[in-house]
């Protein structure tokens, strides 16, 4: 009988998540961001549900020869852009988009050898300060893409920083936005402006013709704490299950896991989960961390060891070795636990958990329910 972990894709939440983006940029074309392998779900387990989306984005071409082998004749954009002058060879071969970004890549496409009519995404640099052409050179390099003869099409591109919140104690994309405006003001081309926050935020009120959906396809909040999966009617696309397998009742001052961090204060009933930080649950979680056991919130107790963590069933009484645990997502008995709360506890975000889940956890799909 194998390990009991395993994560479970809801294929039915991808698919409701696309549609709240719709709803949110309904003027607008959605690309579906499936970049770290879709966010660590899998591309070939995502593309069933996100079919519908007006295009993909991803970093790497491998992942684009994949997502063409699943039968996709759409859009694909690479958002890093080429890594070397010999990528733009797929880029024809494959039909990618991609974004250009930096003197190299602008150099590459110039020089490229042989016809080919390129569909590019020209970043801007407002302010992350991350990848993008800074807004004074902006204008030159758009004039010098627009004269290349391998150019097709040129899209204005920027990415916000700050767009699930305040940036400098001011609103989060009102600056970045009116850096962009300005340069790009009088240039002829359609714009990619909005990330999963700027959609839920702002995307009435940004005129962009593609936004690109991410992380809020996954289910998690790109502003958490500010607002939670429910406020913006996400669901959870991926969940962490595993079982009890073992029981132990702890007496007051009795310590619990590696390093004795934990130290009960009263009598207490201890469940061990199959679940540690090899299967990519973070070592650093604190007790207190949420659980779910049988479909009830609990909380973790102690260190996570590399196999297995402990969970507070005082309250639980009918747990049971087998009953159901869930480190974030949904439970068979309807329950859900936001990843967003879970990362919190570890000062990190649900992005990181996806990403982390580890190869020798089993994956499985779900299509209903």
């Amino acid at each position: 009988m194998p390990r009991p972990i395993r994560a479970i894709i809801h294929q039915n939440a991808l698919a409701h998540n696309l549609q709240i983006a719709r709803k949110h940029a309904s003027q607008h074309e959605v690309f579906a961001v499936i970049k770290a392998n879709a966010y660590g779900h899998g591309i070939e387990r995502v593309y069933p549900a996100l079919k519908t989306a007006d295009g993909f984005a991803l970093l790497d071409i491998e992942e684009a020869k994949r997502l063409r082998a699943l039968g996709w004749t759409g859009p694909i954009l690479l958002l890093e852009g080429i890594f070397s002058a010999q990528d733009l060879f797929d880029c024809t071969q494959y039909q990618l988009s991609f974004t250009v970004h930096s003197a190299l890549q602008l150099q590459w496409v110039r020089q490229h050898p042989e016809p080919a009519q390129f569909d590019i995404f020209l970043k801007m640099n407002s302010g992350m300060n991350r990848l993008g052409f800074q807004p004074q050179h902006y204008r030159e390099v758009w004039q010098t893409l627009k004269s290349c003869a391998a150019v097709n099409n040129l899209t204005h591109m920027m990415h916000f920083s700050d767009a699930d919140g305040e940036r400098l104690g001011q609103s989060g994309i009102d600056a970045q936005f009116k850096i962009f405006e300005d340069t790009v003001q009088d240039l002829p081309g359609e714009r990619s402006i909005c990330n999963s926050a700027a959609i839920l935020r702002h995307g009435s009120q940004l005129s962009s013709k593609t936004v690109r959906a991410g992380i809020l396809l996954y289910g998690s909040s790109p502003d958490f704490p500010q607002h939670s999966i429910q406020d913006w009617d996400l669901q959870p696309s991926m969940s962490l299950r595993s079982e009890i397998i073992a029981i132990q009742n702890v007496k007051p001052k009795q310590t619990v896991g590696y390093g004795s961090t934990f130290q009960a204060d009263q009598a207490m009933r201890i469940g061990v989960v199959a679940c540690g930080y090899a299967d990519g649950y973070q070592r650093i979680s604190a007790t207190g961390t949420p659980v779910l056991v049988d479909g009830i919130r609990t909380r973790t107790i102690g260190r996570v060891s590399m196999d297995m963590l402990a969970v507070d069933l005082t309250e639980i009484e009918d747990a049971l070795i087998g009953s159901e645990v869930v480190l974030w997502g949904k439970s068979r008995f309807g329950s859900i636990l936001p990843i967003d709360e879970v990362a919190a506890t570890s000062d990190t975000v649900g992005y990181e958990l996806m990403c982390g889940v580890t190869a020798r956890v089993p994956f499985f799909i779900e299509t209903q329910g």
